[in-house]
């Protein structure tokens, strides 16, 4: 907050009125389908009147859409989809080099751009982040540092 903030607030006169707060500039990308021109301007024509909006910005081979502005993603999504009757989600794929294990089951996909992989933010998705107690335990029952291992060994 900036000293004019403060001092306007510190002489604020509207006692019990809610003040609203104001929403951030954000970049919201999102995956839609685009097949031809028609769908990219009806894509356009569907957030350009979003008040908030300052830019679209449209990739029709990656079939995302970037949009900025003081908006709420969410509603950017839903408007989307009511206006052009498409699936529309929010980009789900991050860069390939922020990604640990780019190839694990949940993370890797043949649809994706190139250069990209898809989000995991839940560690389940990934095999590879943590092992089940079953497979530490038949592990560690065959283990050189266990005395209490099988004698077959």
């Amino acid at each position: 907050m900036g000293v004019l903030d403060q001092v306007s607030e510190m002489f604020d006169c509207s006692h019990g009125h809610k003040i609203k707060k104001r929403k951030q500039l954000q970049t919201v990308e999102i995956k839609v389908k685009m097949d031809c021109e028609g769908c990219e301007r009806k894509v356009r024509r569907s957030v350009e009147g979003m008040k908030g909006v300052s830019s679209v910005s449209l990739e029709p081979k990656a079939h995302k859409v970037t949009v900025v502005g003081y908006v709420d993603p969410n509603k950017v999504v839903s408007r989307m989809a009511h206006r052009t009757g498409k699936k529309v989600e929010l980009w789900p794929y991050v860069p390939y080099d922020v990604v640990a294990h780019p190839y694990a089951a949940g993370v890797y996909d043949k649809k994706a751009p190139s250069g990209y992989v898809r989000r995991a933010d839940d560690p389940g998705v990934s095999q590879l982040a943590r092992a089940s107690s079953t497979e530490v335990r038949y592990t560690t029952a065959f283990s050189d540092e266990n005395p209490a291992a099988c004698v077959v060994m």
